[in-house]
């Protein structure tokens, strides 16, 4: 037998249903919160270079920021939300714009003038040549 919580606000009343829908709502919101948010990365080093791939569904290649300074390699994006006239009553809205930085330290044998970015069906390919370190700021335009 499973027993239910219910909140009755009068004697000899029918239960509120509302308060179990909210108990359920408000359940699946706190699950929601646990979820991370920053996207994963895959990092392969091969003989002639190294390549970053991040999952970033969703967003277009304008939303990235990548800059190089010194060592570290930063990775930004942002989700740009446009408001419209159209506006809705909702009972319950949970579309999430988001964004995130990501920085990772880049080992001296690498090439900061051999970098480039691709946005590819939601991933982020970041390709970094191995070669000696020439220039210590530079800004990576994604492709």
């Amino acid at each position: 037998m499973t027993l239910v919580k219910f909140n009755n606000r009068t004697r000899n009343t029918a239960p509120y249903f509302n308060n179990v829908f909210d108990s359920l709502f408000s359940e699946a919101i706190n699950k929601n919160l646990t979820i991370n948010k920053v996207p994963g990365v895959n990092i392969l080093e091969t003989e002639t270079d190294y390549k970053i791939e991040l999952a970033a569904p969703g967003l277009t290649k304008e939303d990235f920021q990548i800059n190089l300074k010194k060592d570290t390699l930063s990775v930004w994006a942002e989700k740009k939300t446009i408001e419209t006239e159209d506006k809705k009553d909702y009972t319950r809205r949970e579309f999430d714009y988001f964004s995130f930085a990501r920085s990772f330290v880049l080992p001296e044998s690498v090439n900061a003038d051999n970098i480039t970015a691709e946005y590819v069906n939601g991933i982020l390919n970041i390709t970094i040549g191995k070669d000696e370190a020439k220039s210590q700021n530079k800004e990576i335009k994604v492709s």
